[in-house]
């Protein structure tokens, strides 16, 4: 099987303290695969010298895009800027990951196998059988069990994990969402994303974890059962949603 070419779709922001271990590994890693290109956007929420690294990086890297986002809303605008310059770029795979290190750019292989077997899609998952979250604290990782519990009885979705980060896609999946009305200004987003892609050929891929944060805002919780809600009242409505 040829090496695939493929884009990394990556929110950055005041990852100063993180940003050389995390784009020396992210460079070890496409070394190894032997392609990729990283599309790094950025936006106001960054108050450090986020951008000035990802542009510094980008002169000496051509395999790193500075997007600069000043129009973002919220995390999700970020995402889907970031979604837009890869198919403007004409990649074929399309992989979502964090920076700071909460993602380890080492699965970048794994996600790339699923997605050349058949799948359309590929979800990470800390609670599958090789996957794992550290450096967190019990709270947070019992909102992400209790979210993807919800999630799975509200919306009739059978994941391990329904609301982690690290995804992979083919370009024709994300061109069915990525001028989609997400309900989510948040983290919610991923949620979101697995349901409407309930019915696409998917597989979880075994994701290591490091919580950026020891907590989450109220707001963002609030944000989440608002639109899980939404969903759930839709999903017995004739406005049941699936983007496949």
């Amino acid at each position: 099987m040829s090496t695939p070419d493929f884009a990394l779709v990556i929110p950055m922001a005041n990852e100063e303290p993180d940003f050389e271990p995390f784009v020396t590994e992210l460079q070890k890693s496409m070394d190894r695969i032997g392609s990729g290109k990283a599309f790094l956007v950025v936006d106001n929420v960054s108050k450090d010298r986020t951008l000035d690294l990802c542009r510094d990086l980008e002169k000496r890297d051509d395999r790193f895009v500075a997007v600069w986002a000043p129009g973002n809303r919220n995390i999700v605008d970020a995402y889907m800027r970031g979604y837009h310059e890869a198919l403007k770029n004409g990649h074929e795979i399309i992989i979502e990951m964090d920076a700071g290190m909460s993602h380890d750019p080492r699965a970048l292989p794994l996600f790339l196998r699923v997605l050349n077997e058949g799948n359309e899609c590929a979800f990470g998952s800390r609670f599958i059988n090789g996957g794992s979250i550290w450096n967190s604290t019990w709270k947070r990782t019992f909102l992400s069990r209790v979210g993807t519990l919800m999630s799975n009885v509200l919306l009739g979705t059978r994941m391990y994990d329904m609301t982690s980060g690290f995804q992979g896609f083919h370009r024709n999946v994300v061109e069915t969402f990525v001028d989609y009305p997400f309900l989510s200004t948040g983290h919610f987003y991923q949620t979101e994303l697995r349901y409407l892609l309930r019915r696409s050929r998917f597989a979880e891929v075994p994701i290591h974890y490091r919580a950026p944060s020891p907590s989450v805002s109220g707001g963002s919780v609030k944000n989440s059962l608002s639109s899980l809600l939404r969903y759930f009242v839709r999903r017995f409505g004739k406005g049941s949603s699936s983007l496949i």
